[in-house]
């Protein structure tokens, strides 16, 4: 019976948790402004203009909005080698910095929401879980 009532409980815990909403979109920005305040400031400065040549602005990024997946894929795995961002090269290296799924479906919304950048999807946890490494 106590088996029963464990088996039960963890059950309950498992559907309360997948039916449970995503965040509002709102609470994802907030969110992300923290992380990006404790994770990416250091390159891409507090404006998100990065470093010309050094490290690529996130402000008005056309690579940011022109490629959803692959930004993601960076945050979540790091990333190297060259990209054009606003028309300037970039060829270096962001490091992996461990950050979780929903982390980094908090960051993504801060910074399409943020310098300019407006993005009227949300970017959602499960899309986040769907990225692979390349």
């Amino acid at each position: 019976m106590k088996q029963l009532f464990y088996i039960y409980c963890i059950s309950l815990f498992g559907f309360l948790s997948y039916v449970q909403p995503e965040k509002t979109i709102e609470k994802s920005i907030s969110d992300g402004k923290e992380i990006y305040q404790d994770f990416c400031v250091q390159c891409h400065l507090d404006n998100g203009k990065g470093v010309p040549g050094t490290f690529p602005p996130l402000a008005k990024s056309d690579y940011l909005l022109n490629n959803i997946e692959a930004s993601i894929c960076g945050i979540k795995y790091g990333q190297r080698g060259k990209i054009t961002v606003n028309g300037i090269d970039y060829d270096g290296i962001m490091s992996h910095q461990g950050l979780d799924d929903e982390e980094v479906a908090d960051v993504m919304n801060y910074i399409l929401n943020s310098w300019g950048n407006v993005t009227k999807r949300q970017i959602s946890i499960s899309q986040v879980s769907e990225v692979q490494k390349k």
